[in-house]
């Protein structure tokens, strides 16, 4: 099984216009297929890839150590690694957001509806949090608030009672259980798509997926030299929205700043205005592109 279909990859190298003699950080190598063509490019550069999940971290002892390393870390930590490795900037930074194919596949994982397995979802596989507790032991209110801010789940409220009400007479342990008790109030016709927003929700929620994503998006804007470029590809609309905010206005809510002579306050240039989105043919070959959304971003000579 091939562990992960690059999404867009023409498209991310395109972005980051590669110099071989450049440093690049690929901020998610999940089956390390564009941290494999980055390195294909690059001479006496260097390209530093994280990720936190015990399966990418023994796909990347196949990598040729002279140009690449392995940095075992949730990206929210970039600049601390960075530093440890003595690196101050970086030419280009590549971030493919969400869940790699082959986490959804593997049912033990738990992150798929469709699949059977404990209700887990931790990305990182050492941390205590995953799915099982958010499920069993967040209170009703906590519940609500999630499906409704991170699935956008329109009756949130009343998916919380209902698996509120069903745990209390057993722990719900897999995700077969927890489609069992959440189908009780998905919408007729839609069900799919309301499986994955509440599965969508526990996932954000288990990995704090948001706010990680925040805290690096301005530590790439502190790493990244003038010219240095940032490409980062999201899967759903509550992290194309950060991500447009950030490299638009240079923060995540309200309007742009502005210095005294009106001119804007951000520190990145934005390179394409709408996001790129895949073609026909990738997505009829790896339908996880389907939702893909491509944002490409300059760091320009303003200080953060």
């Amino acid at each position: 099984m091939k562990y992960h279909v690059p999404v867009m990859l023409n498209e991310c190298l395109e972005g980051l216009q590669i110099n071989p003699s450049g440093v690049y950080v690929d901020l998610t190598f999940g089956g390390g297929g564009h941290s494999g063509a980055i390195v294909k490019k690059l001479s006496n550069g260097r390209l530093y890839s994280f990720d936190q999940d015990d399966e990418a971290a023994e796909n990347a002892s196949a990598f040729d150590e002279s140009t690449f390393t392995f940095v075992k870390a949730n990206f929210r930590h970039l600049k601390k690694f960075l530093k440890l490795y003595g690196v101050k900037e970086v030419d280009g930074i590549l971030a493919d957001l969400g869940v790699s194919s082959h986490q959804f596949d593997a049912a033990v994982r738990g992150f798929s509806f469709q699949g059977n397995g404990r209700l887990d979802m931790r990305m990182n596989q050492q941390q205590e949090l995953s799915a099982f507790e958010v499920v069993n032991e967040y209170a009703e209110e906590d519940l609500h608030k999630i499906f409704g801010m991170y699935g956008e789940v329109k009756n949130a409220k009343s998916l919380a009672q209902v698996i509120v009400r069903e745990r209390a007479s057993s722990p719900i342990e897999t995700t077969e259980s927890l489609v069992a008790v959440i189908e009780q109030v998905a919408p007729k016709f839609r069900e799919y798509k309301y499986y994955a927003q509440v599965f969508q929700a526990l996932r954000i929620e288990v990995n704090d997926e948001l706010k990680a994503l925040e805290e690096m998006l301005v530590q790439c804007s502190e790493v990244l030299k003038e010219g240095g470029r940032l490409v980062v590809m999201s899967y759903h609309s509550l992290e194309d929205r950060l991500v447009k905010n950030y490299i638009q206005k240079g923060k995540f809510f309200g309007e742009v700043e502005k210095d005294l002579y009106g001119n804007m306050l951000k520190p990145f240039d934005v390179e394409n205005r709408k996001p790129i989105e895949a073609e026909q043919n990738e997505i009829d070959a790896n339908p996880r592109a389907r939702s893909s959304k491509l944002r490409v971003a300059i760091r320009n000579n303003q200080d953060v």
